[in-house]
């Protein structure tokens, strides 16, 4: 069938209700619109789903939501009765929609027999990972596009160890999911009936405060906190997300007094109406709160992206009396260190500790972590290489998780959870914040520290988008060329070896030896170049783009930012 046949299956069958159709008719005199819709299925990867709302295919709706949630219940079921008795948890953010998937994705579960624990109203993915693990669920779901558009939505997986799911449940997973070839197959159930069968049950408070408990044995010097509460003073945006909540909770309980929230980003909002782009990683995403900052006189500025996994930060620099961005490597780092300081003088690092990072973060984290004795980990990109960490070191009995982070804005202190999580990070940073006031610095001067103690490392991000069925092609082209033709220069910077993560294989430039990588196969290509520095190619596995992470180490911060223009420089040229 090509998608003409499928988009007059929709328009005709008696399974799409009729908005859904009204829909269509109003795209019939659109032949471009229509491919897009209907073109490919919506593709079902591993983390799950993502695209634009809307009827079709290649969209998310009521529709490939169930079917996605009919190939997760049909996987579930083959692990056995036991399986489905311990249900599945489901959680969901502001978004457009968001709540209508939740409660498809539950309705589905429950006409499949299997129990949903849905949460009452918006939470964070982080307690989501937390809630699944408490409950004792098999799975988990959350409905979120993170920080993409307000146009997207998205449907991320967990499994029972709290973790989005890896190989080989990924793949097995996919394979369910593609399975489901006819609508007609899929199942759902009255809500009402649902309930009435103890099918759907909702989640709430009692999931809050237990997670509550759970973020604050991460606090290592509450007598700090308590201190410096009165002095310290924090400017917190949600950015219309789920994060408002559970971050004013948790700073509230520890005793911070002067916490300012924007108030124009306070309240959950799908269409992000005061952003451009709700991310973290935006600069211009904290105009608002920067504003207030500067009212308030605050010492650090805080954002959480719209599902709260992320964290993104200004400090104060009072020499110079403005505001100063970290990116999510600079943040790591500093709470990083400050976990690995403080233990290791407190007494309280477990032994064997372990700190995991992901290939493309900054190198900083090993050096950090070299420096107090704390083995370091290396996985590929995404968290969910963390979490699966966090698994084998409690199976295999071998090393105490103590840290993790990667470059995108995330991080996760301890283990309650197993994705990143910016409530827990808001936390921590603030208290490391504390800490410094205590000792007459700012954050930025502890940068400032880290930076000379360590080396001025500097990453930075160049990313193509290309959209629809010729950006793939292009972005495989892309990839193919420095697969097949590695450089062996970029610009001033010799390539020392080359990684392929997808062929498994990590080449010695100067003698051809060859030896794995040790990490699951990827598309991905690592250039680790000389004077410490490196450059990753990768497509992202959610948005229509094609990756370059680059990163340099200098002796000053000019130094350092001047290296990192001229290795993008290099990249550009060649590509």
């Amino acid at each position: 069938m090509g998608y003409m046949d499928d988009y007059k299956f929709w328009l005709e069958d008696s399974y799409f209700d009729e908005a859904t159709k009204e829909e269509l008719r109003e795209i019939g005199n659109q032949p471009e619109e229509i491919e897009d819709r209907f073109y490919k299925e919506l593709e079902f990867g591993t983390g799950g789903l993502r695209g634009v709302i809307g009827a079709g295919t290649n969209r998310m709706n009521i529709y490939t939501v169930r079917k996605a949630t009919q190939g997760l219940a049909n996987y579930i079921l083959k692990q056995g009765e036991e399986g489905k008795k311990k249900g599945v948890a489901i959680a969901y953010d502001s978004r457009y929609m968001s709540p209508e998937f939740a409660d498809e994705a539950a309705l589905c579960m429950a006409a499949n027999g299997i129990k949903a624990y849905v949460f009452d109203e918006l939470r964070p993915t982080p307690e989501l990972s937390f809630a699944l693990r408490k409950l004792g669920c098999i799975s988990g779901i959350v409905v979120t596009a993170s920080h993409n558009p307000p146009e997207y939505n998205g449907y991320k997986v967990y499994w029972e160890d709290g973790a989005q799911v890896t190989a080989p449940k990924d793949k097995e997973i996919i394979g369910e999911v593609k399975a489901v070839t006819d609508y007609h197959t899929v199942k759902t159930m009255d809500k009402t009936e649902a309930i009435n069968a103890g099918l759907y049950q909702v989640i709430g408070k009692e999931i809050d405060d237990a997670y509550m408990e759970e973020l604050k044995k991460q606090i290592i010097h509450p007598e700090i906190i308590k201190e410096m509460a009165e002095d310290m003073r924090i400017v917190y945006t949600p950015f219309h997300g789920t994060g408002n909540k559970p971050v004013r909770r948790i700073l509230s309980e520890l005793g911070f007094k002067h916490v300012y929230v924007v108030p124009e980003q306070e309240l959950p909002d799908p269409a992000f109406t005061t952003l451009e782009y709700p991310n973290p990683e935006d600069p211009k995403a904290f105009k608002l709160a920067l504003e207030l900052a500067e009212k308030v006189n605050a010492d650090i500025v805080l954002a959480t992206d719209p599902d709260a996994d992320r964290l993104g930060i200004y400090a104060l620099d009072t020499k110079t009396g403005k505001y100063v961005p970290f990116t999510g490597n600079m943040s790591g780092m500093l709470i990083a260190e400050y976990i690995l300081r403080e233990r290791t003088a407190t007494g309280t690092m477990p032994e064997d500790p372990a700190m995991v990072s992901t290939i493309v973060t900054t190198n900083m984290a090993a050096a950090i972590a070299a420096d107090y004795n704390v083995k370091f980990i290396e996985v590929l990109t995404g968290f969910k290489y963390i979490g699966e960490q966090i698994k084998w070191m409690e199976q295999s009995g071998k090393g105490h998780y103590v840290f993790g982070l990667e470059e995108s804005y995330g991080c996760l202190a301890g283990t309650h959870a197993r994705d990143k999580d910016a409530v827990v990070a808001v936390m921590c940073l603030c208290e490391m914040a504390a800490w410094c006031k205590k000792h007459g610095k700012t954050v930025w001067d502890q940068m400032i520290e880290l930076y000379e103690k360590y080396g001025y490392y500097k990453e930075t991000q160049y990313a193509i988008t290309m959209k629809g069925i010729d950006g793939s092609r292009q972005i495989a082209e892309i990839m193919n060329k420095f697969r097949t033709n590695p450089p062996k220069k970029f610009g001033d910077w010799d390539v020392v070896e080359v990684r392929d993560y997808e062929a498994d294989t990590i080449t010695d430039v100067a003698t051809d030896k060859v030896r794995p990588t040790g990490l699951p196969k990827s598309n991905v290509l690592y250039f680790d170049l000389t004077d410490d520095s490196w450059c990753c190619a990768r497509p992202s596995g959610t948005e229509p783009k094609i990756k370059f992470y680059m990163g340099v180490k200098g002796n000053s911060l000019e130094d350092a930012n001047a290296k990192v223009e001229k290795l993008t420089e290099a990249l550009k040229a060649m590509i």
